[in-house]
């Protein structure tokens, strides 16, 4: 079998969350909070910040672009042998996300420049219904690998 005909296979899903919330900036904050404590107790301290500001970013996004009345957003974590995967899934397929660079006046636009920076990997699955944006974090292994922030 030559390498083109060869097929990814998934890496096996070592630990996961994912909870609906409502749209609200409670819910952020909650999420945040949710996201670096299982971080911590799956034995990663070193990147829990990086997943919380990684949850915080994508679920404001999520509520800020991606709401829809009566509809909740997802936060999905998981954990593979390799990487830490945030997800967040809301209803609002039509509007992508957008990487831009905000000027010095603006409040806001910041978010997946953030994102990007952090993170391994970003980018966005289509859903049925919505779309989900995810980031990962690699994850370093061995006695030299850092217990501080991701980058």
């Amino acid at each position: 079998m030559t390498a083109a005909e060869q097929i990814s296979v998934p890496e096996p899903v070592l630990r996961e969350d994912r909870l609906d919330y409502v749209p609200t900036a409670e819910s952020v904050s909650f999420s945040r909070r949710r996201a670096a404590r299982l971080v911590r107790e799956w034995g990663y301290p070193g990147l829990a910040g990086d997943a919380a500001v990684l949850v915080s970013e994508l679920a404001t996004n999520a509520l800020v672009h991606g709401a829809v009345e009566g509809r909740l957003f997802r936060v999905r974590l998981t954990l593979t042998a390799t990487a830490l995967r945030v997800a967040v899934s809301d209803p609002r397929g039509e509007r992508l996300p957008d990487l831009r660079e905000a000027t010095d006046e603006e409040c806001y636009g910041r978010g997946l420049l953030i994102v990007k920076r952090i993170a391994d990997r970003w980018g966005v699955e289509p859903r049925a219904v919505g779309k989900t944006v995810f980031a990962e974090l690699d994850l370093l292994r061995g006695p030299d690998a850092p217990v501080g922030p991701h980058r």
